[in-house]
C-alpha cells in the first residue's frame, strides 16, 4: 500500500504544472473524502446502485 506522501507525489506529478495550491488542496480534500467514504461502505455496508434506481 502507499504512504501518504507517495500518495501526495503521485497526485503532485498528475497535476500540471501551473496548477494553485487551492487546485492541491482541492484534489487532496476529494482524495481523502472518497477514501473515508469506501472505508464506511466496507466496514457498515453499502447499497447497490441497482436498488437505488428502483
Amino acid at each position: 500500500m502507499n504512504t501518504t506522501k507517495e500518495k501526495v507525489q503521485s497526485l503532485l506529478n498528475q497535476l500540471p504544472d501551473d496548477c494553485s495550491i487551492e487546485d492541491i488542496q482541492y484534489h487532496l480534500y476529494v482524495i481523502e473524502k472518497v477514501s473515508r467514504g469506501l472505508e464506511a461502505a466496507d466496514i457498515e455496508g453499502a447499497i447497490a446502485e441497482e436498488r437505488l434506481s428502483k
